[in-house]
């Protein structure tokens, strides 16, 4: 059985859809490296909701994912930019999405970190960004989460200078409860983070960043860096002090940059492990044993799946994210918080299909061999 998919030329090709699925088994967390998985929401497609409404979400299918990420062993970086976090998500949503799962992560016993940002202003003074930072830094913590403390577009679009970073973040270090996790996303993932930590120039803001932490290392747990740039991440995490983590959330080069070199190695905090998860929780279970070539044989294939759903505009990769989680059965239907399910083109999916189950990422290739002909219908590719 062949399946005629549509490329980036407009004219159709035929596939040959996979049978079986790669083999993949719950487990334990892993002992070599701390692995998060970023995680998607799961919309409600039964609200009466504009792209313009505060998110409407179906929350059983949304808790249900985080709990077959935990089953795996990874765990799950909440209410981060792949849960639409300024993209169709607000913090009234996202407040509710961090309450609900850190108390499933209790329940389960699962590892969870919580996104912290200022999404709830658009703009003002340092005083009310610190205020923003301050209500969302209270309530993860009471959750009993920790915090990653996200880029702010808020704080991008009012600093003057680098010194406004620092006094931002050193005023939240100093009152945080738990080590926490700093963010740096680049602006190919969210343009209004253009010049973060004060200056365009990627060496001026890593010396910023690094000074940041240096004059609070007790409070960083660890860096997360979306850059994809592979070098500049290796070179960060060479400077970083001594007990800080490096968190790669670089979705082009994870797999070296995970299996590191022979002065160090990145953790890990990945928007592409969530449709990767059982096969990323293989091979670093692999990799705990000391087989860093089977890990890398393991997950190098993936890369052109990721540098696909990653390719620009990089923000819209969500959209190949929960499409993916239709077609391996978490969820029952293709839409999206904000309408972001028109954010790629069929083309771009039905690649997204081709590689994903050329990997085999869905647990019932049949079923999503059907979902994907039943795209392809509503778009009218019906032979």
């Amino acid at each position: 059985m062949t399946i005629r998919l549509p490329g980036a030329d407009g004219a159709l090709r035929t596939y040959e859809p996979r049978t079986e699925p790669l083999a993949a088994t719950p487990g334990a967390p892993f002992t070599s490296r701390t692995v998060f998985s970023a995680a998607h929401v799961v919309a409600d497609p039964f609200a009466d909701v504009s792209p313009d409404s505060p998110a409407a979400v179906d929350w059983d299918a949304t808790l249900a994912f985080r709990r077959h990420l935990w089953a795996h062993g990874l765990g799950v970086a909440e209410a981060m930019d792949t849960a639409q976090r300024g993209m169709g998500l607000d913090w009234a949503g996202a407040a509710e999405l961090i309450r609900r799962s850190a108390a499933e992560a209790k329940a389960a016993g699962g590892r969870i970190v919580c996104g912290v940002g200022t999404d709830q202003i658009t703009g003002g003074t340092l005083a009310a960004i610190r205020a923003a930072y301050e209500e969302q830094l209270a309530l993860v913590e009471e959750s009993g989460a920790r915090a990653v403390l996200m880029a702010s577009r808020a704080l991008a679009a009012t600093a003057a200078g680098p010194e406004d970073y620092q006094e931002v973040y050193g005023h939240l270090l100093r009152q945080a409860a738990e080590p926490v996790v700093l963010h740096w996303l680049g602006p190919m993932f969210d343009p209004a983070l253009e010049g973060y930590w004060g200056s365009s120039d990627l060496d001026a803001a890593t010396d910023v960043f690094l000074e940041v932490i240096a004059a609070h290392p007790d409070k960083v747990d660890g860096v997360k860096v979306s850059l994809l740039d592979a070098r500049r991440e290796i070179d960060l995490r060479r400077r970083l002090p001594r007990g800080i983590r490096c968190y790669t959330g670089d979705d082009f080069n994870y797999p070296e940059l995970i299996a590191g070199d022979e002065q160090g190695f990145s953790h890990a905090l990945l928007g592409v492990f969530d449709p990767l998860g059982p096969l990323a929780a293989r091979a670093v279970r692999t990799l705990d044993t000391g087989d860093t070539a089977g890990f890398r044989a393991l997950l190098d294939p993936t890369v052109e799946l990721s540098r696909h759903l990653f390719q620009a505009p990089t923000r819209f990769y969500k959209t190949g994210v929960v499409f993916l989680a239709w077609l391996a059965g978490h969820q029952d239907h293709f839409a999206m918080v904000g309408g972001l399910q028109s954010a790629r083109s069929l083309p771009h999916l039905a690649r997204a299909y081709e590689l994903a189950d050329g990997l085999g990422l869905f647990p019932d290739p049949k079923l999503a061999e059907d979902r994907m002909r039943t795209l392809l219908a509503l778009h009218g590719v019906t032979r």
